[in-house]
């Protein structure tokens, strides 16, 4: 469905901040939110097979809360979860799914910090061909 929206989700306090302004968005605009959490898999085998697992179980419970809190507030839900850099799995969804805005929590770090730390509100705005909208949440 075109017009959907795609939010970044992992449970933190940040990506609770951004969920909230997606419901409004999603409520407002009468849209579907496309819930997503993103990981990037390990690469090496052994104990790391378990931490794989981990993570997707973890993503399948912050995805379960998230939804919740969404149909609690009326608003329609998707959840999805990528095992690839976040950003990367952000940006590609959105661009495959024609959404209108990706949304996400932010901590507010300064442009420098972001680009050096990698953080994945400053990867996503600089490769998403989709608006991008970052909640920001200062600690």
């Amino acid at each position: 469905m075109a017009g959907e929206i795609v939010v970044g989700y992992d449970g933190t306090q940040c990506a609770d901040a951004a969920l909230g302004v997606a419901i409004d968005l999603a409520r407002d605009l009468g849209t579907k939110l496309v819930l997503t959490f993103a990981y990037d898999p390990p690469r090496i085998g052994g104990e790391v097979r378990d931490l794989d697992e981990a993570l997707e179980h973890r993503g399948e419970e912050v995805m379960a809360a998230a939804s919740a809190k969404a149909k609690e507030a009326g608003v329609e839900t998707e959840t999805v979860i990528h095992k690839e850099k976040a950003s990367v799995a952000l940006a590609s969804l959105a661009q495959e799914r024609e959404a209108r805005f990706i949304v996400l929590g932010g901590y507010g770090e300064r442009p420098a910090t972001g680009a050096i730390l990698g953080s994945t509100p400053h990867k996503l705005l600089h490769i998403s061909e989709i608006p991008v909208i970052v909640v920001p949440v200062h600690e």
